[in-house]
């Protein structure tokens, strides 16, 4: 039983423990001892799953709410949010409201925490055993309730990851229509981009758009004349005289590692040449504008005007310009 719990991030269903032998009393006695805790009808959580990481505190309380919905209405089909996270797809809030799908002949039953939607989907995907709303439904519901910065960086992972078509984006943004939050919703799906590899680089791009300095680039090599990549940065503005601003989003823990920060700096020294601003944030720092401020300050410093640079080129540190990329 404690192996179902670990699978489904310490969460168990009362009809799981009596089809593994134990009694409805073994189990609440469970609860009474505070050894469990009931988290909605029929559902407990046993405790067993302890993330070691922040990070991995974070993915353990979305999933953990993703699958409190399909335990707890047994048949019914995890939708937006829910759905999106069960997919694999990043960026979702920390916090949110799980969600479930069930027929419109069935009744309507809420339980606590678990929002009850009768609404059709006309055919579900099976993730990891659990029934879920396709990709492209799963989106139409879930982008109109949440804000812009959670959006756009589960459309950008969806994307970067290739769940996500062009097509699926178009089919999903067209399937809001009359929902409540469709209005304002409609611009962030023009928003999304593929190349963002993380949520926290998503959020830098968005908030310094919102600074009126939407990066020229994103995931840019640095090269030197022989064609040696030294670096893949986030993001970059090309600066008046051939120079860049290269500007890189940390992930908490694992740029924090001693190992990382070794690695981090030696790369960091590499590309910091005099044509080049090298800038790090971490994560909150792109969510909140923090990054986005400094880096409105450095480019009005530098007179940088919006220049569109290709994805075919690399920045040559000692060219002080860019250049076709060596590789392709």
């Amino acid at each position: 039983m404690l192996r179902v719990a670990r699978h489904q991030e310490g969460l168990v269903t009362l009809r799981q423990c009596l089809a593994r032998g134990m009694t409805a009393r073994q189990v609440t006695r469970r609860a009474e001892r505070k050894e469990w805790e009931r988290v909605a009808r029929g559902v407990y959580d046993t405790g067993t799953v302890q993330p070691e990481t922040l990070s991995a505190a974070y993915d353990h309380r979305r999933r953990r709410t993703a699958l409190l919905g399909p335990l707890a209405h047994p048949g019914a089909a995890a939708v937006g949010v829910s759905a999106l996270v069960l997919h694999g797809v990043h960026g979702a809030p920390i916090e949110f409201e799980p969600e479930v799908a069930v027929g419109l002949a069935r009744p309507r039953l809420g339980d606590g925490p678990v929002r009850v939607r009768r609404i059709l989907v006309p055919e579900t995907v099976e993730v990891d055993g659990v029934p879920c709303a396709p990709l492209v439904d799963a989106f139409a519901l879930a982008v109109p309730q949440v804000g812009r910065l959670d959006a756009v960086a589960m459309l950008d992972s969806a994307r970067h990851q290739g769940l996500l078509s062009d097509e699926g984006l178009r089919r999903a943004c067209h399937a809001t229509t009359g929902r409540p939050g469709t209005r304002r919703s409609r611009e962030w799906w023009g928003q999304s981009d593929p190349r963002a590899e993380s949520p926290a680089e998503s959020w830098a791009r968005l908030t310094c758009a919102d600074r009126g300095c939407p990066p020229d680039t994103l995931q840019l090599w640095v090269v030197n004349s022989r064609g040696d990549r030294l670096a893949r940065v986030d993001m970059a503005w090309a600066l008046p005289g051939g120079g860049v601003l290269l500007v890189e989003i940390d992930g908490r823990e694992v740029h924090s590692r001693p190992e990382a920060l070794v690695g981090d700096r030696r790369r960091q020294n590499r590309i910091d040449t005099r044509s080049t601003v090298v800038r790090r944030f971490t994560g909150s720092e792109a969510r909140d504008g923090t990054a986005a401020a400094e880096v409105r300050q450095v480019l009005t410093a530098a007179r940088w005007t919006p220049r569109p640079v290709p994805d075919d080129v690399a920045y040559c540190i000692e060219r002080a310009g860019f250049v076709p990329k060596p590789w392709l």
